[in-house]
């Protein structure tokens, strides 16, 4: 990214620029169908018959709003509702409920229950699309401003607020799914050596570049990478073991050397470079956000106090180590 302070992170641009993702849940394929030609031209259209799988489907693609249906055999629209609203991951998605009940009772439950908006059947496909539309800019310009309340004001990438409660999230996901997550804890070597030498606004500069390949260096969309604070940042890695994760690590270190930015109180070839501590929570591994953390600042220490310019790594739980020296 560039230096510019109002620049957003790449993540928030794709959401904008992205067609929105609508989930349409009801237990009649006819009425699927006829939602479905409503939006497919120009929406991401995710389709659920059932109340299990529209909370599976809200937790895993994060649709910008849900079309739902009241009467549903097992779980109603009214707990998928509950439940969403319920849920971290998913209490920011708008619902519509879409049902033939059009009396006073079944609208006033469904909006105490959190959902936005009524709609009775048979649609009226304008309606729809109007109403939908209506809803899914609020989300955006919502979503937008929360955005900005987790970006870093100098470098323009995620804060340590927006870390902290992604790590949480990602951490959840990955337990539930038996996945495993990486943390990567990058530290630009000697960084206060480099402000003493060079001032502060070189410092700037410096860091903003630093982010700039970091973020280049990430090509996944699910991939996240924060400033974590000081001259400290942290990529979170979903579905990532620690060989990929140790990998990626290494392609970091070595993009930030590549800069060539000068560093002649650095002690590794008088360019500017990063020491990276990795932790892998295994598809198995219990603990939390915060232990998995842990481990990835005791893999950075590790590093430095191995040369630095390196990366260190290690599994959670496990007494395995892989160590690579760049």
């Amino acid at each position: 990214m560039s230096g510019n302070d109002n620049a957003l992170p790449a993540a928030v641009l794709e959401a904008i620029a992205r067609a929105p993702r609508l989930l349409v849940v009801d237990d009649q394929p006819i009425n699927i169908q006829a939602l479905y030609q409503t939006f497919a031209s120009d929406h991401q259209v995710f389709m659920a018959t059932s109340g299990e799988q529209a909370l599976a489907v809200c937790r895993e693609q994060q649709p910008d709003l849900v079309l739902l249906d009241v009467v549903m055999p097992g779980m109603d629209g009214y707990e998928v509702c509950t439940r969403l609203k319920a849920d971290a991951s998913t209490r920011d998605i708008p619902v519509i409920f879409v049902t033939a009940h059009n009396d006073e009772a079944t609208e006033t439950r469904a909006l105490d229950v959190g959902a936005v908006d009524f709609i009775s059947k048979p649609i009226n496909p304008k309606v729809v699309r109007a109403r939908v539309r209506t809803h899914i800019t609020l989300k955006h310009q919502s979503d937008l401003l929360r955005r900005m309340a987790f970006i870093d004001g100098l470098t323009g990438v995620f804060n340590r607020r927006y870390f902290d409660e992604r790590l949480q999230t990602e951490w959840l996901r990955a337990q539930r799914n038996g996945s495993e997550l990486s943390v990567a804890l990058i530290d630009v070597d000697f960084f206060k050596r480099y402000n003493d030498r060079y001032g502060h606004q070189a410092g700037d500069d410096c860091l903003r570049q630093v982010t700039t390949v970091l973020e280049a260096t990430l090509q996944r969309p699910a991939d996240v990478v924060a400033r974590y604070g000081g001259e400290e940042f942290v990529c979170i890695l979903p579905e990532t073991g620690l060989a990929g994760a140790l990998a990626l690590a290494q392609r970091l270190e070595r993009a930030v050397r590549a800069l060539g930015i000068a560093h002649a109180e650095g002690a590794v070839e008088g360019r500017v470079s990063v020491s990276v501590g990795v932790a892998c929570k295994s598809a198995a591994a219990q603990g939390d956000p915060a232990g998995l953390l842990a481990q990835a600042d005791a893999r950075l220490y590790a590093a430095k106090e191995a040369g630095r310019a390196r990366v260190c790594g290690s599994e959670v739980p496990g007494s395995s180590e892989a160590r690579s020296a760049v």
